[in-house]
C-alpha cells in the first residue's frame, strides 16, 4: 500500500465521520450514534457530548490537505519499507486517546498491535473496521487485544506515572516511547477579553478536565480578579449534575473545609492557589506572578511536566482540546521515531 493510498483512506475515514456526526445519512450513521450513546454505560465520564467532541476533533484533522501537509515533512514516508509490528498501549482517560498513535503507525506503513483500554475498548475498533471497509489492505495491518500484546518490535505506551514504571520494566528492552502524566496550563496576561476567557473555559472543562491537554492551572498577575475570571464559565454549572464529577466536587470541598484551607467556590468549580500543576477533578489551581516573564520562566522550569500552554503566545484560547496532526504528545515526534526504527532496520 502506497503513502498516497494510506492518505486517501484516512481522508475518506474523515469524510465519513464528519458526515455521520453532522447527521448526513451514511451507512455508518446509525451504528455510530448507538456507539456514542452507549459509551457512558461502560464509562460514565464518556458522555455523548464528550465522545462527539473527540470524534469531531479527529474528523476535522482527517482531510487530504492536513494529512498531506503533515506527511510532507517526512520524505522517507513515501519510500518502500519493511513493515514492522508496533505495540500500542492505549490510554482511556478521554475518548479515543490512542487515535493519534493508531494513525501514526498505519500512516508509516507499519502494523499496529493495539492494547485497548478497558475504559475505552469500542471506539477505536469501530474506526478500525471502517478503515478496513475503505481499504481492505488495512485488515492485515491492525490487531486489537484487551490482553497481553505479543510479537511486537517496538512499543508506544501511554499511562500514569505509576503505570510507566511497569512499562519501563516490561518494554524497556524494545525501542519505545513511554508517556507519563502531564498537565496543561494557561498564562493570563490580565487584559484578556470576556470572549477569550470564555474560550479558556472549554480548555478547562472539556472532558471534565481529565485530558492531558486540559488546563489544570492558570497563572495570573498579582491582584488579578480570579472570581471575575470564573464568572465567564457559568455555562459549565451543569457539571455538578454529573454524578462522578459531583462526587469529586463534594469530596474536595469537604477536604478543604476540614483542613481550613482557603479556596474559591463557584458552585461547580473549586479554585485554589497552589504551586502544584496537576489539580484534582473539579479543582482549578491558580498562581500569581509579578511579571509575565516570571510566569514563562516557571513554565520553562516545569516543561517536562506540561503538555501544552494556553496563552496568546502559544496554544490559542479554546483550542487546547483540538490538537493538530503535528502536535505530538510530550513533544516526541512519533513519526520520526517510527521512521528511524524502520530505516535503521533495528526493529
Amino acid at each position: 500500500m502506497t503513502l498516497t493510498e494510506r492518505i486517501e483512506s484516512f481522508a475518506e475515514l474523515g469524510r465519513i465521520l464528519r458526515n455521520s456526526l453532522k447527521g448526513i445519512e451514511t451507512e455508518y450513521s446509525s451504528a455510530l450514534e448507538k456507539l456514542i450513546n452507549k459509551q457512558q454505560l461502560r464509562n460514565p465520564w464518556f458522555t455523548p457530548e464528550n465522545v462527539r467532541t473527540a470524534l469531531n476533533s479527529i474528523a476535522g484533522e482527517l482531510t487530504h490537505e492536513y494529512l498531506k501537509k503533515w506527511t510532507d515533512n517526512y520524505p522517507t514516508l513515501d519510500s518502500e519499507i519493511s513493515p514492522t509490528n508496533v505495540g500500542v498501549v492505549m490510554a482511556g482517560n478521554i475518548p479515543l486517546a490512542g487515535f493519534h498513535d493508531f494513525l501514526s503507525v498505519l500512516i508509516t506503513g507499519s502494523n499496529i498491535i493495539a492494547k485497548t483500554s478497558s475504559q475505552d475498548p469500542d471506539l477505536i475498533v469501530f474506526i478500525g473496521n471502517i478503515l478496513i471497509e475503505i481499504n481492505s489492505g488495512f485488515r492485515e495491518k491492525m490487531t486489537f487485544t484487551d490482553g497481553l500484546m505479543k510479537d511486537f518490535d517496538a512499543v508506544i505506551a501511554t499511562g500514569s506515572n505509576n503505570s510507566s514504571r511497569y512499562f519501563e520494566y516490561y518494554f524497556g528492552k524494545y525501542p519505545h516511547i513511554i508517556r507519563r502524566n502531564r498537565n496543561s496550563i494557561a498564562i493570563i496576561e490580565g487584559d484578556e477579553t470576556s470572549d477569550e476567557l470564555k474560550l479558556l473555559g472549554s480548555d478547562i472543562f472539556t472532558y471534565f478536565g481529565l485530558g492531558c491537554r486540559s488546563v489544570s492551572k492558570v497563572f495570573v498577575p498579582e491582584g488579578y480578579d480570579v472570581a471575575g475570571m470564573a464568572s465567564n464559565w457559568e455555562q459549565y454549572c451543569w457539571m455538578t449534575g454529573h454524578n462522578k464529577y459531583a462526587n469529586n466536587y463534594d469530596y474536595n470541598k469537604a477536604i478543604y473545609l476540614v483542613n481550613r484551607e482557603e479556596f474559591l467556590d463557584t458552585g461547580y468549580l473549586l479554585m485554589k492557589e497552589s504551586g502544584n500543576l496537576g489539580s484534582p477533578v473539579s479543582v482549578l489551581y491558580y498562581e500569581h506572578f509579578k511579571t509575565l516573564d516570571d510566569a514563562w520562566e516557571k513554565a520553562e522550569e516545569d516543561k517536562d511536566k506540561i503538555q501544552c500552554i494556553v496563552s496568546r503566545e502559544r496554544v490559542p484560547f479554546g483550542s487546547a482540546q483540538s490538537p493538530r496532526l503535528w502536535d505530538y504528545a510530550d513533544g516526541i515526534d512519533t513519526l520520526e521515531f517510527l521512521l528511524k526504527k524502520n530505516s535503521a532496520r533495528i526493529l
